[in-house]
């Protein structure tokens, strides 16, 4: 059995290129990256940061808990040349 934070995160594409991720659930929370694949990874490295940071400043951090494989549908804008 695992335990899971389940958090939103919003992602906008940058008007100089690049995307930025915000997860609003933490202030301060938020990450820009090259591709979608990247900021997601970036944005997932911050998450994990406040996460040990408040474990560390003994803070709740909120989880629920999975007990059976659970599937997140996501639709993602793939730039096309035509």
């Amino acid at each position: 059995m695992f335990k899971f934070g389940l958090y939103p995160v919003t992602i906008e594409p940058c008007e100089e290129g690049g995307y930025f991720a915000k997860c609003p659930a933490f202030q301060g929370c938020y990450a820009e990256g090259e591709t979608y694949a990247e900021v997601i990874n970036n944005i997932e490295g911050v998450i994990k940061a406040h996460i040990e940071d408040m474990k560390k400043n003994n803070e709740f951090v909120p989880s629920f808990t999975v007990k059976k494989p659970c599937f997140a549908s996501l639709n993602i804008p793939i730039p096309i040349r035509v």
